[in-house]
């Protein structure tokens, strides 16, 4: 009776390649996984680990399955990446990123630089900056998160957190932005905290420097940087419900909109900045193209929620009927090519940074002069401008309607 486990072959080659599997018998490696996308340099697969996807990379210095056995589908992980134990699907982690046991990672998570989880955290379509903490029992879905300068100064998520991304009439146009892409992305802004044993009911947004207090439910939008919130419980009552009231739909698609052009910035700012950082390192081209990959996917998401959306408005008020009859034109908008401003004076500025730069993408962003930033940060906020103002012919008739009804 042969006892091998299924990619036996594979195990023993990737012992071979310097990879370090303390118990080869009990390692499952997939038929379609690629070898050659998985590095032999300082890589440790513990017990139990399974391994599955033609997509899948492992770069040099991960370790997979410390605290417990790690389902790894279609990832691509940077440097240093520690998956302590759990489910992760479709992702992609930047160097350093983190999470604890028992996590499960669904498709169209990015998590940058440092970015990390304690025990039990529930993602999908989240993106977190570098240096973003969830604590543990968080369900953080549909969110991107910036915020902090550096791994001692972070925004955070505290314990048993949701993100409530699904509504009672069934639909998920509910990403929410805690901090924005053109000035998340210079690692600059004051953190952002959410304190435990709350949530927030997407979509909302969140201003730098923003403490949530412990317990509260956002359900209000807090764009201003800087408060200080304790959000009340509201009354209660009893009374009939109105199935797809969608009492709030211009605030809805205001927000969707708003995410969809910070989704089109970042894009932009992975193809003219981050790409030569990710050239430097050992599969890093592999690593950048799953990351745009899962910008596309965030951008198809949410696009598809609107239109699902769009469907199921009631045509009865002018302004539901305003967004039913343009949601596909509004959704054309955010598709193709994102370079809709020039960044040519920001890039000039970065060229001698970049290229004097050790490897580091973080160490270089943090290092530009603050004039820099600036410019960097002008241009991204001129795509979010572009995106959101294309848009807004749409949303003011929308809310001029709503007014009138």
């Amino acid at each position: 009776m042969d006892l091998k486990p299924r990619g036996y072959e594979k195990v023993v080659q990737l012992i071979d390649r310097g990879v370090n599997i303390p118990n080869p018998l009990s390692l499952d490696i997939g038929d379609d996984v690629d070898i050659d996308r998985i590095s032999g340099d300082g890589v440790t697969l513990m017990p139990g680990c399974r391994i599955h996807g033609a997509a899948t990379v492992i770069s040099a210095g991960c370790t997979l399955g410390a605290e417990a056995p790690v389902t790894l589908v279609d990832c691509r992980l940077g440097p240093k990446v520690a998956l302590k134990g759990g489910y992760f699907k479709q992702s992609v982690f930047l160097e350093k990123a983190n999470m604890g046991l028992g996590a499960q990672v669904r498709e169209g998570c990015l998590l940058e630089e440092e970015a990390n989880g304690a025990h039990t955290v529930g993602l999908k379509q989240t993106i977190l900056f570098p240096f973003v903490t969830l604590g543990s029992l968080i369900n953080f879905c549909d969110c991107l998160m910036a915020g902090g300068t550096s791994r001692k100064d972070h925004s955070e998520v505290g314990s048993s957190y949701i993100h409530f991304n699904y509504t009672p009439d069934g639909d998920k146009t509910t990403p929410s932005l805690f901090g924005d892409v053109p000035r998340g992305v210079m690692l600059n802004q004051p953190a952002i905290f959410l304190g435990g044993q709350g949530g927030a009911v997407g979509p909302v947004r969140v201003g730098y420097g923003t403490v949530v207090a412990a317990g509260s439910v956002l359900l209000n939008d807090v764009p201003e940087d800087g408060k200080l919130v304790a959000a009340a419980p509201p009354p209660g009552f009893e009374r009939d419900r109105r199935p797809h009231s969608y009492s709030k739909l211009v605030r809805v698609v205001r927000n969707n909109v708003l995410y969809l052009a910070n989704l089109m910035a970042l894009e932009s700012w992975y193809r003219e900045v981050r790409e030569p950082f990710f050239a430097r390192q050992e599969l890093g081209d592999l690593v950048y193209e799953g990351a745009l990959e899962m910008l596309a996917l965030a951008r198809e998401e949410r696009v598809k929620r609107l239109m699902a959306m769009a469907a199921k408005v009631p045509v009865a008020t002018q302004a539901g009927r305003a967004f039913s009859e343009r949601a596909g034109a509004l959704c054309a908008r955010f598709e193709g090519n994102t370079a809709v401003a020039d960044g040519a004076a920001f890039l000039a500025a970065l060229q001698p940074s970049s290229a004097a730069a050790s490897g580091s993408y973080v160490e270089t962003i943090q290092g530009l002069a603050p004039e820099v930033k600036d410019l960097g940060r002008a241009w991204l906020q001129r795509i979010v401008d572009v995106h959101c103002t294309s848009a807004d012919e749409l949303v003011r008739d929308m809310d001029l309607f709503d007014k009138r009804s």
